[in-house]
């Protein structure tokens, strides 16, 4: 055994020689060699005069040649890592050639410098197992993906809405008829859409800060909009929809897609809002925070708003007069999202402190929370889904599932490998939609089980980082939208087999 041969060489040599240190190990794991004990030093006394290293040692020979014989070891081991490294690398490449040529991609199939990264600390014969079981989980995760099934999820691209002059924070589809599309921008508006056509139909103006959330009230041509000026408003729109145009430029997805070289986020020829009417001012405007408004929604009914605020607060207002009813305080750090449960007067916070927070208004003379702790990272956004389970999305590259008669633990972790932003949930086929730091959305149902990854490439999909996703369940032209900050909305039309839900 290597580890315990140097060991005890060393503790001979530090018998004999307390100042005598190991070799101190590099980051990339090959060994650093003291001066003087490797033969082939060139240090020289005099000119022409080469100078013996062993002559100035201080160890005893045996002591010395041990070392050297446990130093050349070393170095072989890691010469002989080095190589088996280039060779994962190769024989990875070629793979991934492979698939693109099948048009797939893996997540997570190039091994990265960090992964083959290794410690001194560590013996190689550990070492050279991990590598060895690292190359086996990628061998066996890129045969997997040549299998087909006869039930793929079909993606298509539908809908590009284009007009903001800045990054997108927010998307959202109104309840009432007409549908229509709401964004919210940090370019300080609002803008509605034609989800049909993708025209503009109002623009909202009455900000002075960042938009960065839209929420449609649920019987009215009402919105509520959160904004970096420290407020949230409610102004009403009256749209008329134009004709619908045929839908081209369709392109299918699957659960694996190939990701393409990147390109600049969508251009903007013209200002397209600058077209359709403009509201100034809002119908209402909520007022009571001392920081940035970062979310906001309705309450069950319409009636009461929730609004998320950087003051680490979250404040209930009622909506015909603006009075502020209650201010929600116990987070530790700046608020990140709101959400309202769908029919019962339940409110969930998330926050920059790991943890959400789950607010009960249904008794009227008190109103109890509940904390939630799992996250390691900013807890982005936390919804509500059918029955009692609430989806949380963090940071820390994890989305879980919770049961709210049971907040102890999660009921489902998934996994990701990026920092995840808005979430939203499909109530009726229960999956769950995952916007990424890097510019992917992934499609996963409550067990954790992954679906689809929507087509992205250098001529379709989000070329920065996308910020939130919203269902429509029952449109005819999309039912998923999403939006990030390359200044666009996109519409897609998802369609999971239930054979590939059962799965």
């Amino acid at each position: 055994n290597i580890n315990s041969s140097i060991s005890a060489g060393l503790r001979a040599a530090a018998s004999l020689s307390p100042n005598l240190r190991p070799p101190p190990g590099r980051e990339d794991g090959a060994s650093h060699e003291p001066r003087g004990l490797r033969g082939d030093a060139r240090e020289h006394v005099g000119p022409g005069r080469p100078h013996d290293p062993a002559a100035d040692s201080k160890l005893p020979s045996s002591v010395r040649s041990t070392l050297l014989e446990l130093f050349g070891q070393i170095e072989r081991e890691f010469e002989n890592l080095y190589i088996e490294n280039l060779e994962l690398r190769r024989e990875i490449e070629t793979l991934n050639e492979r698939l693109a040529a099948e048009g797939q991609a893996i997540d997570g199939a190039e091994l990265s410098k960090g992964q083959l990264k290794t410690k001194a600390s560590h013996s190689t014969s550990q070492l050279s197992q991990k590598l060895k079981t690292t190359y086996k989980a990628s061998t066996s995760k890129l045969v997997s993906s040549f299998k087909t099934t006869t039930s793929r999820a079909v993606c298509q691209l539908v809908k590009e809405y284009i007009g903001h002059r800045d990054g997108i924070w927010d998307v959202s589809v109104a309840r009432t008829q007409p549908v229509v599309l709401g964004t919210a921008s940090a370019d300080h508006t609002a803008l509605l859409w034609s989800i049909e056509t993708g025209r503009c139909l109002v623009k909202y103006a009455g900000h002075v800060g960042s938009v960065n959330s839209i929420k449609f009230h649920p019987s009215e041509q009402s919105a509520l909009t959160a904004s970096g000026d420290q407020t949230a408003h409610i102004w009403r729109y009256a749209v008329q929809l134009p004709t619908p145009q045929p839908v081209a430029d369709t392109s299918i997805g699957g659960e694996d897609e190939v990701e393409c070289s990147d390109k600049d986020e969508a251009d903007v020829d013209g200002d397209v809002s600058s077209d359709c009417p403009t509201i100034r001012a809002p119908l209402t405007s909520l007022k009571s925070h001392q920081g940035v408004v970062i979310a906001a929604d309705w309450l069950v009914g319409g009636k009461q708003a929730v609004t998320a605020s950087w003051d680490r607060t979250a404040n209930l207002y009622d909506v015909e007069t603006a009075e502020l009813l209650h201010s929600l305080t116990g987070h530790d750090q700046e608020l990140t999202h709101c959400c309202t449960h769908p029919t019962q007067r339940l409110v969930v916070t998330s926050s920059r402190d790991t943890t959400f927070r789950l607010w009960d208004f249904r008794d009227p003379s008190i109103h109890s929370v509940n904390v939630f702790q799992g996250h390691t990272d900013t807890v982005t956004s936390a919804v509500f889904t059918v029955g009692d389970n609430v989806v949380s999305g963090s940071d820390d590259r994890t989305v879980k599932v919770w049961d709210l008669k049971n907040m102890r633990s999660p009921i489902a972790t998934i996994r990701t490998d990026s920092a995840i932003n808005r979430i939203n949930v499909c109530v009726g086929q229960k999956i769950i939609a995952l916007p990424h730091d890097n510019r992917q959305v992934r499609l996963f149902d409550m067990s954790g089980v992954r679906l689809a990854r929507l087509p992205h490439s250098s001529r379709q999909g989000h070329r920065r980082m996308v910020c939130c996703s919203a269902w429509s369940e029952d449109h005819p032209v999309c039912n998923l939208f999403t939006c990030g900050f390359d200044r666009q909305a996109i519409g897609w039309s998802i369609n999971i087999p239930a054979l590939l839900q059962e799965k």
